[in-house]
């Protein structure tokens, strides 16, 4: 079923379509559809599934080679089909125990199960009116924007325009239930280093995201608002860092832990410009700056997926051993009680139509918007393709 006002929202619910900030109306969602990234799950996948990552870019199978190289330390299985696996049953219990009757399909961007089959499963299974659920929380193109255009992608190639409507959960960056697991992490970590004798002013934390080109992190969010350095990407991620830190005082009694916004897994060309400092060059730097302990948190991440078991719990491990300091990688979501409560209740929201003012959020960015704004987490080098769950462009 198209929506009313295609141009406006593509692919959106009737009370979506017009393109609301937030969608206060109750929408009788009748399936939710879990979209991650996908993983290998064997050494045979591997270099198809980078092909699948990098399509369009026309990236030679000898340069895949050196990336697949992490994978194949892991036996070619990333452990995200595995993790996404956990997670569905986790949220089909908690639907199951809170009474809403909503089932669960699973599809990837990049790997099976692929998006478009999940939707056709969902449309087969007689049910229309889809809401989408992405396991990535913060803004930018390939967090927030690739996700809606592949969900566009998805209904069209499945040929589903007539069939279906999707909406997408907004972004949760920010959500108590995604803040909680990092806040208990990063508490338990300094507690940890306090009990050995060193003191809160030693204990460096480094929150640990993805890197991006710094072209697509200047264009994350609506344009309409200036968010300084790194656009709403950086932002995000530094308000989220900042309420961790401030509620840590409740470990370290008041006293001030250095703490720093750090980026991995940068993948581009040396002539493209990324969001730095890397994790590794800030840990190298560390005992000059006085630092006999760090905690490494995967501030970006929903897992531990592959970015982090390799660039954190390899490769940041090592360098906090070449540095000499003690380290701790905190835990990262996943099937956290609170996270996966958190999921639903936002899940929740978009059933009742709950207004914004009543929406829970940790930081003055939130909540974030339901219907992306026109323009969003644009990709300049590639342009603006069809995209869900938000105002055109």
């Amino acid at each position: 079923m198209t929506a009313s006002a295609p141009d406006v929202v593509p692919f959106a619910s009737a009370a979506a379509a017009d393109g609301p900030e937030f969608v206060e109306t109750p929408v009788a969602y009748d399936a939710l559809v879990l979209a991650s990234f996908g993983g290998p799950e064997g050494q045979d996948d591997v270099i198809p599934f980078l092909r699948n990552v990098t399509r369009g870019r026309g990236i030679p199978d000898e340069r895949l080679e050196e990336v697949a190289h992490h994978y194949r330390h892991f036996g070619g299985i990333s452990p995200i089909n595995a993790q996404n696996r956990e997670l569905k049953a986790a949220l089909e219990a908690e639907l199951a125990g809170r009474g809403i009757d909503l089932p669960v399909y699973w599809g990837n961007r990049n790997w099976e199960p692929y998006l478009d089959d999940a939707f056709t499963a969902a449309a087969d299974d007689g049910h229309s009116t889809l809401l989408v659920l992405a396991t990535s929380a913060y803004s930018s193109y390939s967090s927030d924007r690739q996700y809606r255009e592949d969900i566009a992608r998805a209904i069209t190639d499945a040929g589903l325009e007539d069939r279906v409507t999707a909406d997408k959960v907004r972004l949760y960056f920010d959500h108590p239930g995604f803040v909680q697991p990092f806040q208990e992490g990063v508490d338990a970590a300094v507690a940890g280093f306090l009990e050995q004798g060193i003191t809160a002013s030693d204990i460096h934390v480094l929150f640990s995201t993805h890197s991006i080109p710094t072209a697509d992190a200047e264009r994350s969010g609506p344009r309409d608002v200036d968010w300084g350095e790194g656009g709403a990407y950086v932002a995000q991620h530094r308000a989220v860092a900042a309420h961790i830190i401030e509620n840590l005082a409740a470990v370290t009694g008041g006293a001030t832990v250095p703490w720093q916004l750090v980026f991995q897994s940068r993948s581009g060309p040396p002539t493209q410009p990324w969001l730095e400092p890397d994790v590794n060059d800030v840990i190298a730097e560390l005992p000059a700056a006085g630092a006999k302990a760090v905690v490494i948190v995967p501030l970006g991440f929903v897992s531990d997926h592959m970015e982090v078991m390799w660039d954190l719990d390899t490769e940041a491990m090592e360098s906090a051993a070449e540095a000499g300091l003690p380290a701790t990688r905190t835990q990262t979501p996943g099937v956290h009680p609170a996270f996966v409560a958190g999921l639903v209740d936002l899940v929740n929201e978009r059933i009742e139509g709950m207004p914004a003012s009543e929406r829970p959020h940790l930081t003055d960015l939130g909540p974030w918007y339901d219907v992306s704004r026109a323009g969003d987490c644009e990709n300049v080098r590639l342009g603006f393709k069809p995209a869900a769950a938000g105002l055109v462009p």
